[in-house]
């Protein structure tokens, strides 16, 4: 099996087309000269601002204020340097690749049922913010797949050990026995029921037949959502009834409760309506007690491992947000086209798919799409040892789990090797027995899962840190993007949800970047400076806060006081920092729309990278920080997938949803205001004759960009009177503190 090399760097793109190859990279060396070239003149013109910066704090010692100003730019202007520096990591050496899926069955002799097997793990924590029914349809999504059913074996992993959702997976499995054959005789290609028919389908009678049962299940699932049990009346059978008396007794709580396995499916021995095989599927929730540490999702998806390995132990895994359906039932061949690749498998830890989002406004006003994360980023990374690892739609390799590539971390147990090799049915007592043993909450006491093996511990935010240790462990991975996107989910469609979700990431990154394993130490030693760059820019994304906060204040605080603190335009100084803004939002421009951007959407982008410097950024350094001194700390918050009629009318509007009382939202209002007076009462003065353009532009500037940025917040702060305003509590506070730090700094000025 022969893969493909890229050709000499001289030509525009360089590419192979071997017709023997299941994959192909192209690469673009005169994109990668220009992106260097001007890598290495904005970094010139760095060092000159910094020399500026100098003569500022010399000519500035006869002031303490003055001195604490220019030093508090100078400190921002460091920190937005170095993170310059990380992005320009992601831009050495980005690469494309390309799949021929359809070439994998004919290296398995044509036989489908020689594919490797695969297991999949889907998450889910809270089934009134992760509706059952949402992870019903990305399930069923992917037990759909263009793969033998007998191959496939579906976890679901539910950290709440929730009633609710096994009786919603007992409904999936009675109505996969005639979903399955359905997409599989009519070559369906959106294969979650909900959004197939939400779509454009031909409708028949057969359709109709298969709509009415999917209504059916529905609704049984929602009406027993709405009651909060399971009541007898819903139960079908014994063996069901028996599946919730013996778990769910009196003293069961989700935080203490014993290790739940049910079996709801078994391959081999349950049929579809057509006689074809099913797919194993498989309800699971580790054993969790008050004492035992939880880990959260990364404690949830080693149990999962071991449990998996126990009882089925296929070589690839597949990992799945409860919201993220599959798109494209090719997703597992495409993912073989690396691993079946002799050169790449030795050192292949995972297949990376982007996550991508549906039924985003035009505008995207969240940015919710994360290119940089999800899309530029990752290709940038795939040129060097492979993109990081997102949490959802990836495929591992089960090896990759146990030591590195060299050496190998033996488990407490032979069923648990990579190799094992599970000749029991999944319901056989001693399997059982195994598995409900190894999900136990005591059994990684004193073990190395966490550190050594499986998804690692130590930061909120176990995906980027499991995927980054790795890579310091010498595994390799590959950033897979196809034409339709593998996989559809859910996005948050309030500015609380998007804020709150992305402070929770941020309290996780600061536990990876200050910590022994800090990208710019273990990572520079494990994995070479640029690629550590790319894990330092994600790593040390919360001191965004820093500058962004004193770039949010200062500037537009002084221009009140009458203070300039930089160049005059007449001042040759004037055009470094011309240059410096429009080279840094014009490269960041060119490459976001280069990725089939659009204007809007970039413009969304900006402005949510300045509002989570705000509030993400800042509340998640102190929420570690308070974490650190050992002051209690909400820890883990599960994200909502409900949606709300008038928050998804809101959204599709492209108009921001505020509604809750935050401190986060407090900041953004209170910055909104000072920005605005600042503009307003600088801009009045220049008319009447009490100012100069030339020496507060900068300032003006700042503060102009600012307020351009704010204008949905001062909709929602004056205009509207709908549920998604910024509360009127909000509106006062701001607006009390704004007042405050204008006095306060006029104070402090009046005192030089």
């Amino acid at each position: 099996m022969e893969t493909t090399t890229t050709t000499s760097p001289s030509a525009a793109a360089t590419t192979t087309d071997n017709p023997g190859s299941l994959h192909s990279v192209e690469m673009n060396p005169r994109h990668h000269i220009l992106n260097r070239a001007f890598a290495l003149i904005y970094l010139f013109a760095i060092l000159v601002l910094f020399y500026y910066h100098i003569l500022n704090l010399l000519h500035s010692t006869n002031s303490f204020i003055t001195f604490s100003i220019s030093f508090s730019i100078l400190i921002s202007d460091l920190i937005l340097a170095f993170m310059w520096t990380t992005i320009q990591s992601f831009r050495m050496r980005p690469l494309t690749r390309q799949q021929y899926p359809q070439k994998i069955t004919k290296n398995f002799n044509n036989e489908i049922n020689n594919f490797p097997a695969l297991d999949i793990f889907i998450c889910t924590a809270d089934p009134y913010k992760e509706p059952p029914l949402n992870v019903v349809n990305t399930a069923l999504s992917v037990m759909a797949y263009d793969y033998n059913p007998e191959k496939i074996s579906i976890y679901v992993s539910d950290d709440g050990g929730s009633e609710l959702t096994l009786f919603a997976f007992m409904e999936a499995a009675k109505f996969a026995a005639y979903w399955l054959p359905f997409c599989r005789e009519n070559k369906i290609i959106q294969r979650s029921p909900d959004a197939y028919f939400n779509s454009n389908y031909t409708e028949n009678s057969e359709t109709k037949t298969i709509k009415l049962m999917y209504e059916n299940m529905k609704k049984r699932i929602e009406e027993v959502i709405e009651r909060g049990k399971v009541d007898e009346d819903y139960i079908n059978n014994e063996e069901e009834l028996q599946a919730f008396t013996k778990y769910w007794t009196l003293g069961f709580t989700r935080h203490n409760h014993p290790s739940i396995i049910q079996v709801l499916l078994e391959s081999g021995k349950d049929k579809d309506m057509t006689s074809h095989g099913m797919p194993n599927l498989i309800y699971f929730s580790r054993e969790k007690n008050k004492s035992s540490p939880h880990h959260f999702k990364a404690g949830a998806l080693n149990a999962l491992l071991r449990v998996s390995g126990i009882m089925t132990n296929a070589p690839i895994i597949l990992t799945l947000d409860c919201d993220m359906y599959s798109n494209d039932p090719s997703t597992p061949q495409r993912a073989l086209c690396y691993f079946l690749d002799p050169k790449l498998r030795p050192n292949l830890a995972y297949v990376q798919f982007p996550q991508t989002f549906h039924g985003l406004n035009e505008a995207d006003i969240y940015a919710n799409e994360i290119k940089a994360l999800f899309f530029t980023n990752p290709m940038g990374m795939d040129g060097l040892n492979g993109p990081n690892y997102v949490g959802t739609g990836c495929f591992f390799h089960r090896r990759a789990f146990f030591g590195t590539p060299s050496s190998f971390e033996q488990p407490e147990i032979p069923e648990l090797f990579p190799d094992h090799i599970v000749n029991k049915p999944i319901k056989a007592q001693e399997i059982l027995r195994r598995a409900h043993y190894v999900a136990s909450c005591n059994y990684e006491s004193e073990s190395n899962w966490g550190s050594k093996m499986g998804f690692r511990y130590g930061s909120l935010v176990e995906d980027y840190y499991t995927g980054y240790r790795l890579q310091c462990e010498g595994w390799k991975s590959v950033f897979c993007n196809p034409k339709r996107p593998a996989f559809l989910g859910d996005k948050p469609i309030s500015l609380y949800d998007v804020v709150s979700q992305n402070k929770r990431w941020n309290v996780g990154l600061l536990e990876v970047s200050l910590s022994k394993y800090s990208p710019l130490t273990f990572g520079v030693q494990s994995m070479g400076l640029v690629m550590a760059h790319c894990y330092s820019h994600y790593a040390f994304s919360p001191i965004w806060s820093i500058p962004l906060t004193l770039y949010a204040f200062i500037p537009q605080l002084t221009l009140l006081n009458g203070v300039t603190i930089f160049p005059k335009v007449s001042d040759s100084w004037f055009f470094l920092y011309v240059f410096m803004f429009l080279g840094a939002y014009g490269q960041d421009c060119l490459v976001f729309m280069s990725n089939e951007g659009t204007f809007k959407r970039w413009w969304s982008d900006q402005r949510m990278w300045m509002i989570r410097g705000l509030t993400s950024h800042l509340f998640g350094t102190i929420e570690y920080l308070t974490k650190y001194l050992g002051i209690s700390t909400q820890g883990f918050n599960v994200t909502s997938k409900v949606v709300d009629n008038d928050q998804g009318k809101r959204y599709h509007q492209g108009i921001f949803d505020f509604g809750v009382v935050s401190p986060m939202f407090v900041i953004l209002a209170t910055t909104s205001i000072i920005n605005l007076v600042a503009f307003l009462k600088s801009l009045a003065q220049i008319f009447k004759g009490d100012q100069n353009l030339d020496g507060i532009f900068i300032q003006m500037f700042i503060a102009g960009f600012v307020v351009i940025n704010c204008l949905p917040i001062y909709e929602a702060m004056v205009l509207r009177s709908d549920k998604g305003r910024m509360p009127t509590r909000v509106t006062i506070f701001s607006t009390f503190l704004a007042c405050t730090l204008y006095m306060a700094f006029a104070f402090l000025l009046g005192n030089m």
